[in-house]
């Protein structure tokens, strides 16, 4: 991992997730984030204590900042404060109470499945991408 890089965990048979990773990418060209899928044993060995107990049914995208493990919305507003544009701007989200902010990402995250589908398999990256997961 280089210097001032962070680590996204997510759930990598989650079609909403995949895509959200795939935003990222498109959106990070100094390649600050890695990303590892919850399931992998890169996620398992990567992931805090207590962050997300069951690998198996993850309910929030882990993000790891300096050592610190960031969870649901806080996770996701940290994440877009990096990225380039007006994306920047709904960092300003923190502003919101966490349990309001909480309750939307709870309700997305319970419905995912549902609304936009589920790999059985966790998702592979391309050979040039290979290099930003672990």
């Amino acid at each position: 991992m280089t210097p001032g890089s962070s680590i996204i965990l997510f759930d990598g048979v989650c079609n909403l997730c995949h895509g959200l990773v795939q935003f990222i990418i498109e959106r990070d060209p100094q390649a600050r984030f890695r990303f590892a899928s919850l399931q992998s044993e890169a996620g398992q060995r990567l992931m805090p204590g207590g962050a997300n107990p069951d690998p198996e049914n993850p309910d929030s995208v882990v993000l790891i900042e300096n050592g610190q493990a960031y969870t649901h919305s806080t996770a996701i507003l940290r994440i877009v404060r990096h990225l380039g544009g007006g994306w920047r701007l709904l960092g300003l989200g923190m502003v919101l109470p966490r349990f309001l902010r909480d309750a939307a990402y709870r309700f997305v995250a319970r419905n995912r499945y549902r609304w936009f589908g589920k790999q059985n398999e966790c998702w592979l990256p391309t050979p040039e991408l290979k290099a930003r997961f672990l």
